[in-house]
């Protein structure tokens, strides 16, 4: 639980309780089956490390595999680690709130809400998470007693065991090629963080600048979150929305100055994603003999959607967004290769300043002209 200038913004303990009683039941599976699983998953994305540096090119410069561990955890274990990520990235802002809440006109009002309220509602979207996320690169992965810390400021990968089970049996996919296409995926993002020194830094620095820029008057906040709850709930006056069919949580709370940043980071995380996507099938036909089969019903899970109050938290929590990062960051990337080879796309990851902007990961042709035109003439 974490206190801050004498009042608790928010219950973090109260946010892994709420989110751990919460969460689905993971699939059934004996113990025996379990640590075969687990197994499995260690020995693919251990494979996976060399696979992914002999299809992109890209060899360590930073921390080296070993110092970023691979963590095979349960439903329970994704939100203790991401409870203790939250923490760690947050602590600025809330700082910040706390100093403003104090003077404002508003705090009195934002104090009644409470840290265990705050806690509770963390904990409910980070059950609806805890189900869906098959594996992730912790980028700024905090020490916690129940995770180890990465080493040399790296990061940490994630493996959510039954999330891959309950996906691979969903889409009656043989088990052992989902699991290493899954570890292919998330073994890409290591490999962009320790391949890549700067873009940690980078990263880190654009979040914390667009926390930086959070509009923290108390009264304001509850605004723009009731919103939020609005747009969740439906009750958005048909034919008012946006052309999108609302905007996200994200989207509401962001200032004027947080839409360059925002624009930005959605640039880098197309980049990420698509990257992963398409190593993924690169490498997928040689090491993978049902990788057509896997994508296209992958695909098609996407496509399918859910029910309404799932669209709707989607929506709420910018999933859809996440989900148009990785179509359009794949083509982006695709096009790029196609055009100028691998070592032409990977001049990509020489500087912030050779990132795609959000327009050019739509007109790649575009980031090929600034790019590589402007180093040749």
């Amino acid at each position: 639980m974490t206190s801050i200038g004498g009042a608790e913004m928010v219950d973090w303990n109260l946010a892994v309780a709420t989110a751990t009683r919460l969460v689905r039941p993971g699939p059934d599976i004996s113990r025996e089956e379990a640590r075969e699983v687990v197994a499995e998953l260690r020995r693919h994305a251990k494979a996976s490390e060399e696979h992914v540096r002999s299809f992109t090119r890209m060899i360590p410069e930073g921390a080296e595999p070993e110092d970023t561990p691979v963590l095979v955890v349960d439903r329970a274990g994704w939100i203790r680690a991401n409870v203790a990520g939250f923490r760690e990235l947050l602590r600025p802002l809330l700082e910040k709130m706390e100093n403003r809440r104090s003077s404002s006109p508003g705090g009195a009002v934002l104090g009644a809400v409470g840290s265990k309220v705050t806690g509770v509602e963390l904990g409910m979207l980070l059950s609806f998470l805890a189900s869906r996320v098959l594996g992730q690169y912790e980028t700024f992965a905090p020490a916690s007693r129940e995770l180890p810390a990465p080493l040399s400021g790296g990061g940490r990968l994630l493996l959510v065991a039954p999330n891959v089970v309950h996906v691979e049996r969903e889409l009656d996919v043989d088990p052992h090629d989902f699991r290493l296409w899954v570890a292919l995926h998330e073994e890409t993002h290591r490999t962009q963080f320790t391949g890549v020194p700067w873009l940690r830094d980078h990263l880190q620095g654009e979040i914390q600048s667009f926390l930086d820029e959070t509009d923290v008057d108390p009264m304001t906040v509850l605004e723009r979150l009731r919103e939020a709850a609005q747009s969740l709930a439906g009750s958005t006056p048909e034919g008012e929305e946006g052309e999108d069919g609302g905007r996200s949580l994200v989207e509401i709370v962001q200032t004027p100055a947080q839409r360059e940043i925002l624009g930005r980071l959605t640039a880098v995380m197309s980049l990420l994603e698509g990257h992963a996507d398409y190593v993924m099938d690169g490498v997928g036909p040689e090491v993978v003999s049902s990788v057509g089969e896997i994508r296209e019903k992958f695909q098609q899970r996407r496509a399918r959607g859910a029910s309404r109050l799932d669209q709707a938290l989607r929506k709420l929590l910018g999933l859809d967004a996440k989900l148009r990062q990785y179509r359009d960051g794949e083509r982006f990337v695709r096009a790029v290769v196609d055009e100028v080879g691998m070592d032409g796309f990977n001049r990509v990851w020489t500087s912030p300043n050779t990132l795609p902007t959000k327009a050019e990961i739509a007109k790649p042709a575009d980031w090929i002209a600034r790019v590589h035109r402007k180093a040749e003439s």
